[in-house]
């Protein structure tokens, strides 16, 4: 994947409520500074000036977000009402986030559940970073769970690395990059969570892979062409295979379509429950927190 220029921007979903760009790596979603002219939002006027939306102070709404360094699957809201529904997939767990990564060493283990607690660095010169519950300056760790499986084992330039998929099941600030580091296994090129060590690689080798957003409209279900192969950069060269790909991303799409499957049975049980009288349980009101969290999300790209 080259890096970002203001026309190069790749489309991997497209309907008249939703975009999923594939985001360039060492690229800010948006930005107020007057230097940084190439971001995703500049790249999306460019790339469709008449989906713009004037009541917006970008121009685009973002369902979620990548860090500067990531790189992979970014949905792009192009109405209040699709960003609505996007966020109550979100609010409701619906949404299946997997990203790919080359991590230092060999991990041993073929999949690993991480559940470290992580909160915000306090330390002096350090308050931009994360950290795992127990650092010292650690503030307000909040409970997160990765789940990480190998895929190869393999050397990028001639270290030993390895390929994983990693999924957040939560979704706290720098999360796979503070559990992986946490591991003893940093990705690499992550010079921030490796002591400020990996410097050499041209990029951090992190990339927001599979995407699946169940609307109830639409099935939003992408993949970002994988950039770890030798094809792409012949400093990975991969040795040992120990679970496909494909098979990873079929087991999580098996499960995306089993957890939808339940969720619809429920919404049908309680209006059964509501026809015959009854209270309803299954169906809970919104409350007035979420629905204020909602409507702050709904307006973060409004104008002031």
């Amino acid at each position: 994947m080259e890096p970002g220029t203001i026309d190069n921007l790749s489309i991997l979903y497209q309907s008249s409520d939703f975009i999923v760009v594939n985001k360039h790596w060492d690229l800010r979603i948006d930005s107020k500074m007057w230097y940084e002219t190439l971001t995703l939002q500049s790249q999306l006027k460019h790339r469709f000036p008449e989906l713009a939306d004037p009541d917006t102070y970008y121009g685009f709404r973002f369902c979620h977000q990548l860090d500067f360094s990531t790189s992979g699957a970014l949905c792009v809201a192009l109405n209040k009402a699709a960003a609505g529904s996007a966020y109550k997939c979100f609010k409701e767990r619906l949404v299946t986030k997997a990203y790919l990564a080359l991590v230092r060493g060999h991990v041993s283990q073929s999949r690993m559940t991480i559940r470290y607690a992580i909160g915000k660095n306090t330390t002096e010169g350090m308050t931009h970073m994360m950290c795992i519950e127990g650092t010292e300056g650690c503030e307000n760790p909040k409970p997160c769970q990765s789940e990480l499986v190998v895929l190869e084992h393999g050397s990028y330039s001639g270290d030993p690395v390895t390929k994983v998929l990693l999924q957040p099941l939560t979704g706290r600030t720098h999360q796979l990059r503070v559990h992986c580091s946490a591991i003893g296994h940093p990705i690499v090129g992550d010079f921030t969570y490796s002591q400020r060590q990996d410097s050499n690689p041209y990029r951090m080798m992190l990339h927001a892979y599979y995407l699946r957003i169940p609307t109830g409209t639409e099935l939003i279900e992408v993949c970002a062409p994988d950039p770890f192969l030798t094809a792409m950069d012949s400093n990975w060269v991969p040795q040992q295979v120990t679970q496909r790909l494909e098979d990873v991303i079929q087991e999580l799409k098996d499960k995306g379509t089993q957890k939808e499957e339940e969720e619809e049975e429920e919404r049908r049980e309680a209006g059964r429950e509501e026809g015959a009288g009854g209270e309803g349980e299954g169906r809970r009101e919104e409350t007035e927190e979420q629905r204020a969290r909602c409507e702050q999300w709904l307006a973060e790209w409004a104008l002031e």
